[in-house]
């Protein structure tokens, strides 16, 4: 039987349960701009009723406050995610791609099509006045404007690879930052649920955080409950948060995480010749590899190693020849000699057997035979047999060459099936061999102005640059015809200075004895500039390089662009989503201001009455 009293305790429920619908109400207004809150209700149910052992039984208690919780749909957080890495990844290459487009554009001055049309016009001009050193000495200062566009091309694209290879690593350093921030969340977090209520503003900002990671790299969130060691089957409240990212690799586990850690690749373990040095290789702080060619990854660390480390799939790899273990001699700064372990490597490609599409570091570089990692300090080819000759650095190997290695898979890195930068280093320095081979072969079977016999002919109009002083010689280079001048890069590609010296020295003639005025190897090199037969590159003549660039590097921008544009709305579409079902909205809240006041006025006004009733029970009736 309740007392006498039993109304009070009813309106007073009332009361409390009102406030804490204002209260939540008030927090929902305060919070309607805050990034990443989520909109929060009071769960409310009737008190359990009172047995009243009369005629209607029972007697209803009031109301319990349970718990104020979220209004939040994990569903479209999921969603959001999926697609923000991708958005991520795309954003990414959208701009770096441009940033190539705008290099690559001609600006009707400095650009490929205007420096190699002012070198045609100049050679024209040399026709009409063969017998002249100042027209030759034209020509040979715009073919330097050619040589300079590459110079400064190579140099834009290395400063672009540093930009980004900077940007891998401050994205590391962001994930890092993420996963410490999450692990310490996911502590706060129990420790309050465990007493039984709920963290709503901290899992709030924990799954802010996911959101930031997301764009950076895909993310897998499991949460699973903690059991009571004592009884298996009673949940305490707590939870076991996992974060995994990159395709399934733990990040934070619980109050655990695990970092990124990056070490900068050093001269002698590039990957590619036109690599800078210092390239960011990224390992779990435990040791363990993290693989950033990973198939499963997303996000803006995918499209930056792309962006960065791209070969278009052509990356070196072959197998290792049985009975190819050797060694060779190599002399060393002190005079002596030392005997270095080699493997032969064979190659079936055929963008692998020619020297003029060679990308493999000439400095030293890192070599993964049978899945063990092994530094070379040189390498050579033979082209007959297509098979490259690597020598081992001892030094730095913590295995040793064996026949169990006969027959087994090698590569430098990955294929990387995308058009980055290491890409179109190799387009220009491909580009670059073959056309300079072309020139030398003309002009140094041409006799000079100052050719004393019929074995005097001219010097080389194209080398390179060495990397200490002085250019490659006409000897080093013919040495290294077969293998399709390598040595010449644009970063060191250069007109040979004995003829900015003396202009003469340019072999026009064809025939030794011939008058001043004869220029059929001027002739031949004006063929050249504009006949596939005479020299084709992608099919195309050579002044067709900048068409074949700039047609990759547009598909790429305009394909980012697109995947770009599709994302970002897909992210909207979704946000939206997800903010009708999380997000505070105004008016609503408004409605329900007035709804728990009107609530409250009238738990206020019962408890009003009550006391009406009590007093005159208790004061007028003397009970």
């Amino acid at each position: 039987m309740p007392s006498q009293f039993f109304g009070l305790n009813i309106a007073a429920s009332g009361l409390r349960a009102s406030n804490a619908a204002l209260n939540t109400t008030a927090n929902n207004i305060a919070n309607a701009q805050t990034d990443g809150y989520s909109r929060q209700q009071v769960t409310q149910q009737a008190a359990n009723a009172i047995r009243t052992f009369t005629t209607y039984g029972c007697a209803g208690a009031g109301v319990d406050t349970i718990a104020i919780e979220r209004v939040r749909d994990s569903f479209y957080d999921v969603k959001y995610w999926d697609n923000n890495c991708k958005y991520g990844e795309y954003e990414v290459k959208s701009y770096y791609a441009g940033t190539i487009e705008d290099y690559f554009e001609d600006d009707g001055v400095t650009g490929f099509t205007s420096v190699f049309n002012d070198m045609s016009n100049a050679l024209q001009s040399l026709v009409s006045n063969a017998s002249l050193d100042t027209s030759k000495a034209e020509f040979i200062s715009k073919a330097k404007a050619l040589t300079d566009y590459f110079n400064n091309m190579y140099g834009n694209l290395q400063e672009l690879q540093e930009d980004v290879n900077l940007e891998i690593k401050q994205n590391v350093d962001q994930i890092n930052s993420i996963a410490e921030k999450i692990a310490t969340l996911n502590k706060q977090v129990n420790v309050i649920e465990l007493s039984g209520a709920a963290a709503n503003e901290l899992r709030d900002q924990r799954e802010k955080l996911v959101d930031e990671l997301s764009e950076i790299v895909d993310v897998q969130i499991t949460e699973l409950p903690i059991y009571d060691s004592n009884d298996p089957t009673r949940e305490t409240g707590g939870t076991r948060y996992i974060v995994q990212i990159a395709g399934g690799q733990t990040l934070v586990d619980a109050n655990d995480y695990n970092t990124l850690s990056y070490t900068a690749r050093s001269s002698e373990e590039k990957v590619n010749q036109t690599d800078i040095d210092g390239l960011y290789q990224i390992m779990w702080s435990n040791g363990n590899e993290f693989n950033l060619t990973n198939a499963a990854m997303e996000g803006k660390l995918k499209g930056l190693v792309q962006f960065r480390d791209g070969n278009n799939g052509a990356n070196f790899h072959g197998v290792v020849v049985d009975g190819s273990i050797g060694s060779v001699s190599v002399q060393k700064p002190d005079g002596t000699t030392v005997a270095k372990p080699t493997i032969q490597i064979k190659v079936e490609d055929d963008y692998l057997k020619n020297m003029q599409e060679c990308t493999l570091s000439n400095t030293g570089g890192v070599i993964n035979i049978g899945n063990t990692i092994f530094y070379y300090d040189d390498w050579s080819y033979d082209q007959g047999t297509g098979v490259y000759t690597f020598t081992m650095n001892e030094d730095k190997n913590d295995v040793s060459l064996t026949e169990s290695l006969y027959g087994k898979d090698a590569k430098t890195e990955d294929a990387i099936k995308y058009q980055g930068i290491p890409y179109y280093m190799e387009q220009m320095n491909a580009w670059i061999r073959g056309f300079a081979d072309k020139v030398n072969s003309i002009f140094t079977s041409g006799y000079h102005a100052n050719s004393k016999n019929d074995t005097d002919f001219g010097c080389i109009f194209f080398t390179a640059n060495k990397a200490t002083e002085g250019q490659y010689t006409a000897d080093e280079l013919k040495a290294n015809e077969g293998n399709g001048l390598y040595e010449i890069t644009a970063g060191n590609f250069a007109v040979n200075d004995e003829l900015i010296a003396n202009a003469s020295l340019l072999g026009t003639r064809k025939e030794f004895g011939n008058g001043p005025e004869e220029c059929e190897k001027v002739k031949e090199m004006i063929d050249l500039l504009t006949s596939k037969e005479k020299f084709s590159f992608r099919n195309g003549s050579a002044d067709e390089l900048l068409e074949s660039l700039l047609a990759d590097v547009a598909l790429n921008a305009s394909n980012a662009n697109t995947f770009c544009t599709t994302y970002k709305g897909l992210q909207t579409s979704i946000d939206n989503q997800r903010t009708s079902v999380s997000g505070v909205d105004e008016d609503e809240e408004a409605v329900s201001l007035v709804k728990y006041q009107n609530a409250y006025t009238l738990s206020s006004k019962m408890v009003q009455t009550l006391t009406e009733i009590y007093d005159q029970l208790i004061l007028q009736t003397g009970v």
